[in-house]
């Protein structure tokens, strides 16, 4: 990791060069410093930008400033502070400048400004679950959540023209003027002493139950730890261990290190003693995934969804019945069948969590979650809690079902398949030429003539989302047993396949290959 870290601050990217200029995702700028796409100079850029919007936007609060646990965050998190500092931006960091995950900054933005008028935002220095040689970095404004496209394009222009300049009109302070400058936020003591307004705490501590917690080397550490100790649960951290190079972690699927708590693979160590507990959580680095873990193994994340929001709908008094649900657009359609039986409006959305910040901030979204195990939720009075993913409390959820219901989340799951049906999903990874990247932007929903979809008839044909009217980047196709999408990747030379069935394996894959015999098609026309 040390070469890693020399790079970071020796390799200096050109902005003449288009890989290495500073480029906004779903989740932020994130890259490589040896790759010349993560290096000091992006992160001074891209804060001085923060700085310049934050005055355009009128925030006059203080930034609440976080880092995860890989190797080039801390770095990073320097790098931000000594701009941050220089030009007298209102910092709060953790306390003993310790590390910190990504839903307790939004908490922390959200709790601030319900209460002064002098707004506050956010930046995030993390890659989520990536590599550990990967940095990241991303910005939550005043509604606590992922910056929409407006603003990062805002940010990622202003930054790339400091890049350009070289940093030239950028000031500095030295690592030490700015540790002195920041102040200290117990973010931690804070979330967990507000957990109970979102979950059911008092209920898991009545149930007795005996919870296991992985970190996964990562920020939620010292949170597992404090809710362990502040709610005086039987809960048992597995893993205590902080190493930027990740060098406990099994690898994942492909043989790389990834700490996807999604991922069976990544998620080995906390399977081989499931059996310790009655249910058992993970999380990525910046805590905003939930893997959840019972007697059958790793839940699938759409199907830990649907039982969330089956529960929530059954065990939220509070809640108004005119609040939506919502999820994205390759998300199970077993949240469909669930939400529609409780009478409730779907909220359906382009892939990014970004789309449910809005809803989630404002009070009318009653949940939202995406098939990438990334959810939130609003409080148990109907409040915004975190407007960013908040894998800590959808893992305590899971606790709450168990100690109300007597049901593990997959016991749960298969009762809703026995009401609603079994679906089965897939996604695959397609090779793709720069055309057929170009063309998915054209396609509209007349695209498809076909009538038939793997035998039935096709019900819809979508390239904006039902929910906000936003473009998907691909196509949807639905018909009355399943569906299939396809959207393009940002970063490689491939487009994704998400499609499922409620009539059986056999049926996802004749779905699967219907789909790429329709794309062919459209792709070339």
């Amino acid at each position: 990791m040390e070469a890693i870290v020399n790079a970071f601050f020796d390799e200096t990217p050109n902005a003449n060069v288009a890989r290495e200029r500073v480029s906004f995702g779903t989740s932020g700028h994130r890259g490589r410093a040896a790759e010349r796409t993560f290096n000091a100079a992006h992160i001074i850029a891209i804060t001085q930008a923060v700085v310049d919007y934050r005055i355009e936007a009128g925030y006059q609060g203080p930034l609440f400033l976080g880092f995860d646990t890989h190797a080039l965050s801390r770095p990073a998190w320097e790098c931000a502070l000594q701009v941050l500092a220089a030009n007298n931006v209102p910092v709060l960091v953790e306390k003993d400048h310790g590390y910190t995950a990504t839903p307790l900054v939004s908490h922390a933005i959200l709790r601030h400004n319900a209460s002064n008028p002098a707004l506050a935002d956010g930046l995030i220095i993390t890659p989520s679950h990536n590599p550990p040689e990967d940095g990241g970095i991303k910005y939550n404004p005043s509604h606590g959540g992922p910056a929409d496209t407006d603003a990062t394009s805002w940010i990622e222009l202003r930054a790339n023209a400091y890049l350009l300049r070289e940093l030239g009109d950028v000031s500095l302070v030295s690592v030490e003027e700015a540790l002195a400058h920041a102040q200290e936020y117990d973010f931690t003591a804070h979330y967990v002493a507000d957990l109970s307004n979102v979950v059911d705490m008092q209920a898991i501590q009545r149930a007795g139950l005996i919870l296991g917690a992985d970190p996964m080397g990562g920020t939620a550490l010292p949170v597992w730890q404090a809710v362990a100790k502040h709610y005086e649960l039987a809960l048992e951290v597995v893993n205590i261990e902080v190493d930027g190079a990740f060098a406990f972690m099994p690898p994942d699927h492909d043989g790389k290190i990834r700490m996807d708590c999604s991922s069976s693979a990544a998620m080995a160590n906390l399977l081989n003693i499931k059996d310790r507990f009655d249910i058992a959580f993970g999380n990525d680095p910046d805590a905003d995934r939930h893997g959840i873990v019972d007697a059958n193994g790793l839940m699938n994340p759409n199907h830990f969804l649907a039982v969330c929001i089956d529960y929530l709908m059954s065990h939220r008094p509070e809640w108004a019945a005119s609040l939506k649900v919502g999820k994205t657009l390759v998300s199970s359609s077993m949240i469909d069948r669930v939400v529609a039986s409780h009478g409730r409006e779907l909220y359906e959305v382009p892939v990014g969590f970004k789309w449910f910040v809005g809803g989630l901030h404002e009070g009318w979204l009653a949940f939202g979650g995406e098939e990438s195990a990334g959810a939130s939720l609003l409080t148990r009075n109907g409040k915004a809690w975190s407007t960013d993913k908040d894998g800590i409390a959808l893992c305590l959820l899971a606790a709450e079902i168990l100690a109300v219901t007597g049901k593990t989340p997959s016991m749960y799951y298969r009762e809703l398949t026995q009401r609603f049906g079994e679906p089965f999903y897939k996604r695959v990874d397609t090779p793709c030429t720069p055309e057929e990247k170009a063309a998915f932007k054209k396609l509209n929903s007349e695209s498809v003539t076909a009538q038939e979809l793997a035998g039935d008839a096709i019900t819809a044909v979508l390239v904006a989302a039902p929910g906000n009217g936003a473009s998907i980047g691909g196509i949807k196709v639905t018909t009355e047993n399943g569906w299939f999408a396809a959207r393009p990747s940002g970063t490689e030379s491939l487009y994704k396949v998400y499609a499922e069935s409620f009539k059986g394996s056999g049926h996802l894959d004749e779905l699967i290959e219907s789909a790429g015999t329709l794309l062919s098609s459209v792709l070339k026309e």
